[in-house]
């Protein structure tokens, strides 16, 4: 019994070992890059974003925003109170109209669907899995940003959207944000470079903190999926010869293993490697940060119960049709 149980220890250990050093370098440079956005181009980020708002140049703002969700560093409980600010300013700014004040939450659903789905730190993770894997998930998270923004452009733009109520200008995301009261501090008892440097490695390490449990549990898991789950039973239901249904499957996953996005790299390392279709790797990195449980608890207070369905409804057709685009391309 101690043999076996030794003999299963190496080779999970064997198998931890060398998907860790595969991937640890995306992961450690995806936490600096993303510490770096916070600290020196985050507040430029969203005044970009406030340019959107002010020039009001409709439906054409949808695509921009998209992409600025996309390089924004917050976390959902840090994008809800900024998209509030913006969306509180749009309504109130002299000469707004209501019903462009109403339209620009187009440009809202755009940023939040795509923050929601991507983050800088997470697209260069991302690449552990390859240059394909990359463009997929940068592509199929830009395209679900505009498609969410255009479907409340022509469904909602004389009717609310969002219900921002509840929320201040004011956002915390403990994870990716520095807090106000740092940074005045920081400036008045050490020079300004030095403020900087401290603030990023106090992001750096909020991230780590954040995310490395995750990591480690990602890789542990593949490793058991890798040791335990025969490859041919894995292809069989992922896999090219049985798409459709590996779709539906991947995209269904996606919902309840989905916690940290670091975590599902090693996992969806794997299961390429073991046989599923790039279509139904699309659809889980759609359907799993769209339905992460945290993010669901901030957007049900936004949207509103009725809303919220017609979310995870969009969420889940776009990802099906997004996973069969695919599917179809790489053929």
């Amino acid at each position: 019994m101690t043999e076996i149980i030794q003999r299963e220890f190496i080779y999970i250990w064997y198998y931890f070992s060398i998907q860790f050093e595969q991937i640890f370098w995306y992961w450690a440079f995806g936490m600096a890059l993303g510490s770096l956005i916070s600290v020196f181009l985050k507040d430029k980020i969203h005044a970009m974003f406030a340019v959107l708002r002010d020039k009001k140049i409709g439906i054409v703002g949808i695509i921009p925003a998209s992409l600025l969700g996309i390089v924004s560093p917050l976390c959902m409980y840090g994008t809800i109170p900024i998209a509030a600010s913006f969306a509180n300013a749009a309504a109130t700014a002299p000469g707004t109209v209501p019903d462009a004040a109403k339209s620009f939450q187009a440009v809202l659903a755009a940023f939040m669907m795509s923050s929601i789905l991507l983050n800088p730190q997470l697209l260069f993770y991302t690449a552990a899995l390859g240059a394909p894997a990359l463009v997929i998930r940068f592509v199929s998270c830009f395209l679900c940003g505009i498609a969410a923004g255009l479907a409340v452009w022509f469904f909602f733009k004389t009717k609310d959207f969002f219900n921002f109520s509840g929320f201040t200008g004011d956002s915390h995301c403990d994870s990716q944000s520095d807090s106000q009261s740092d940074r005045h501090s920081d400036r008045h008892s050490v020079s300004h470079i030095s403020s900087y440097l401290i603030n990023y490695l106090r992001s750096f390490g909020r991230n780590i903190k954040a995310t490395g449990g995750f990591f480690l549990i990602g890789i542990l898991l593949s490793a058991l999926f890798q040791r335990y789950v025969p490859q041919n039973a894995f292809a069989s239901l992922f896999g090219s010869s049985n798409r459709g249904f590996g779709l539906l499957m991947a995209a269904t996953v996606g919902v309840p293993l989905y916690v940290c996005g670091g975590g599902t790299i090693p996992l969806l390392q794997s299961w390429l490697q073991s046989g599923m279709s790039m279509g139904g790797a699309a659809a889980f990195m759609i359907t799993g940060p769209a339905a992460k449980i945290t993010n669901l608890g901030a957007l049900k207070i936004v949207l509103g119960i009725k809303h919220f369905f017609l979310y995870l409804a969009f969420a889940v057709v776009f990802a099906l049709l997004s996973g069969a685009v695919v599917n179809l391309a790489v053929r």
